[in-house]
């Protein structure tokens, strides 16, 4: 059974790709031992594009790409002017280690996060832990409302 997913993103200046991920993404993580840093990542969807290299490509998914650009811009991170593929409207930057790095804001429909399966997850948890609550849940919606209102008005401004 899949539990998830492990993205490896190549660097050459891992430290400094590190600290962006950390510090500016504000990504939170873990020390895996002697300062390998395994990153936690938001839902992640996983989409088959036809192509002939074994090259994959990592994009994040941000809600407003607009706001992204300027918070970025507010901690000195150049961002490409925002651009609406139909898809999505997509930013690229530059990590410190000279990857690229490409943000968007979906346009397109999403699928449902998989819930855990009950049997594997139950291993690890106690009856307390991993329940989301009332009002978790409401607030999850809620999000997932005002993405779809806003998917919306990009498709009818854009």
């Amino acid at each position: 059974m899949i539990i998830g997913a492990h993205v490896m993103v190549q660097s050459n200046n891992e430290e400094a790709d590190k600290a962006f991920f950390r510090d500016i993404l504000q990504f939170p993580n873990v020390d895996a031992g002697n300062g390998f840093l395994l990153f936690a990542a938001p839902a992640t969807e996983i989409a088959i594009h036809e192509g002939s290299s074994e090259t994959h490509e990592l994009f994040l998914m941000c809600e407003d790409v607009d706001e992204f650009i300027a918070d970025m811009r507010g901690q000195d991170v150049f961002c490409s002017p925002a651009q609406n593929r139909g898809w999505g409207i997509i930013t690229h930057m530059t990590l410190p280690g000279g990857g690229r790095l490409s943000v968007y804001e979906p346009l397109h429909a999403r699928p449902e996060t998989p819930a855990k399966s009950k049997r594997g997850s139950s291993r690890r948890r106690t009856k307390s832990k991993g329940r989301k609550t009332a009002a978790r849940k409401t607030a999850g919606r809620t999000a997932r409302k005002k993405a779809t209102q806003r998917r919306g008005r990009a498709r009818k401004t854009r």
